[in-house]
């Protein structure tokens, strides 16, 4: 066997400060708040990939159908020599179902936020695809940054499965596509997992399972703040609540707080009181027609849409006008 590529790691992580700017800014709000991206240091990124597998949590399960079934279809739509972007790479598992059916791909750029995870996945991947060239980045895919230069390609392709679109509002949905759509250029394209609404009944296990696996995902964000920011976060006085928000179309996360207390944060001191929580994530669900609109007015039109029997989940295919 071929021995692999070398991995050359481009590292645009943020910076403490910025993660103490956020988390300070987050918690000083009237409505107290933490940005969901932090909640994937390595532990968190490990208890997610548990997530994946559980009973309660649908999406992971339901995509890899879609993408089992029509990865061929995709590939194929996604043409030779294309260099393929995934954000939010993870452990990369739903990606290697594209890679093993695209026609000599140009370059594979995994984009995580966990650079331990990061690394661990893009040298797995390379050892199974030792002539593909991996160059995995680490940076935080919300906000602008450079791709690493790769000739060769024919074409640009983003991958961002998981409805991981979904922890954005609209606002910030629309800025990030636009983002993608300068990234991939005139004709690129973006196959992206959007969850689709269902009742309330599948919605909340799915985000708060029976064996408290999400809690303790969502918990590890305050040990990740005490671990890196020198907080004095009492983890076991918050309390994990995962809720369908109607007339908001998603699914919340929150942390929420079992008595009075302070915190300090950086010497900052923060209050909360009992009942006071802290939102985390949100999960939007949305309409074929509704993403079709939001896709739209980023840039992209939905050339074709991939869904699972019951409608529970899509696979979409968007190109850059």
């Amino acid at each position: 066997m071929a021995a692999a590529l070398p991995l050359e790691l481009c590292d645009l992580a943020p910076e403490r400060a910025s993660f103490l700017a956020d988390v300070l800014a987050g918690l000083t709000s009237p409505r107290k708040t933490l940005p969901c991206k932090y909640l994937y240091d390595e532990r968190g990124s490990a208890l997610f990939e548990r997530i994946c597998e559980l009973d309660e949590y649908y999406p992971t399960r339901t995509e890899l159908g879609i993408l089992r079934r029509h990865a061929g279809a995709m590939a194929a739509a996604l043409g030779p020599r294309c260099l393929l972007v995934e954000y939010g790479s993870g452990s990369s598992t739903k990606t290697r179902l594209l890679l093993e059916r695209l026609e000599e791909p140009a370059a594979y750029v995994p984009v995580d936020i966990s650079r331990e995870h990061l690394l661990r996945a893009a040298a797995a991947l390379s050892a199974r695809h030792p002539r593909l060239a991996v160059r995995p980045v680490c940076a935080d895919f919300t906000r602008p940054f450079a791709l690493p230069k790769l000739p060769g390609a024919l074409r640009r392709a983003a991958f961002f499965p998981g409805s991981t679109i979904g922890n954005f509002g609209a606002a910030e949905a629309r800025k990030f596509l636009a983002q993608v759509a300068e990234q991939c250029g005139s004709g690129g394209l973006l196959l992206i997992g959007v969850d689709l609404r269902k009742p309330r009944e599948i919605l909340e296990p799915a985000y708060d399972d029976a064996e408290g696996v999400t809690a303790e995902f969502n918990r590890n964000l305050l040990r990740r703040i005490n671990r890196e920011l020198g907080a004095d976060f009492d983890v076991a006085a918050f309390d994990h609540r995962a809720l369908w928000n109607e007339a908001e179309g998603r699914v919340e996360m929150h942390l929420v707080s079992r008595r009075d207390q302070r915190v300090r944060v950086a010497g900052r001191s923060v209050g909360f009181a009992r009942g006071e929580s802290i939102h985390t994530e949100s999960s939007h669900k949305y309409e074929l027609e509704g993403f079709a609109a939001l896709a739209g007015s980023a840039g992209f039109e939905v050339e074709q849409v991939f869904t699972d029997e019951a409608r529970w989940f899509s696979v979409q295919l968007l190109r850059v006008r």
